[in-house]
């Protein structure tokens, strides 16, 4: 398709997509930018993994809550999907298999890696959802259909983010949970709109692992 997203950077970092075991997908947030995400990395494995953050328009994917009726955000939301897909085939184009592609994602990008995820069930090497959800005014779990086939879905968010329901939370894991995957999910207490350094440690237990399992194959 083509969208506001398309023709944007896509940055990257870690090993060189063409050497490397495993991959990471870093999806940005609202106002945010590819580079800024990518220094999330720094706390997790590089040796063997490449890093690679699409860049949204204006730095922002959508323009309305991602509670909004989906129509309002079109098309940066398709065009946001889009994105997402192009770079999980830049990683698979490469000779990645799609089971050691992770797709890790904050605020505006977690709502979308997390719409990706959903809308294109199939064995992936996980998903880091931090502080976000599935997109849309209402989630239905009936209209998600397919086989996660186990991916490990990581869920994190405080339980009084201004941005992020607490209630959109248990429904995303429960859409994954009817998709077949396998659901962490931890709401912290009194937290805010951030990351913290637990689950900082969870994602990079997670992509280290899909990483290692390259070595067994």
């Amino acid at each position: 398709m083509t969208g506001p997203h398309q023709g944007q950077p896509l940055e990257r970092g870690g090993t060189d997509v063409e050497s490397a075991d495993a991959a990471v997908v870093l999806i940005h947030g609202r106002g945010a930018t590819a580079r800024s995400i990518l220094q999330m990395a720094d706390a997790f494995p590089s040796d063997g993994v490449a890093y690679l953050a699409p860049q949204a328009a204006r730095n922002t994917w959508y323009p309305n809550p991602f509670t909004a009726p989906v129509e309002s955000n079109e098309p940066g939301r398709s065009s946001g999907l889009e994105a997402i897909d192009d770079a999980v085939s830049q990683a698979t184009g490469a000779g990645i298999p799609r089971e050691r592609v992770a797709l890790v994602g904050f605020s505006q990008g977690a709502c979308l890696a997390s719409e990706f995820l959903a809308r294109n069930p199939r064995r992936y090497g996980g998903l880091a959802a931090l502080s976000g959800g599935l997109i849309g005014e209402t989630i239905d779990p009936a209209g998600y259909n397919g086989d996660l086939e186990r991916t490990p879905v990581f869920l994190g968010c405080s339980d009084v983010d201004p941005h992020i329901p607490e209630e959109r939370v248990h429904e995303t894991a429960a859409v994954f949970d009817r998709l077949n995957a396998d659901v962490t999910k931890r709401l912290y207490e009194g937290m805010g709109h951030g990351v913290n350094e637990d689950e900082r440690e969870f994602v990079a237990r997670m992509i280290a692992d899909i990483r290692d399992e390259a070595s067994t194959d």
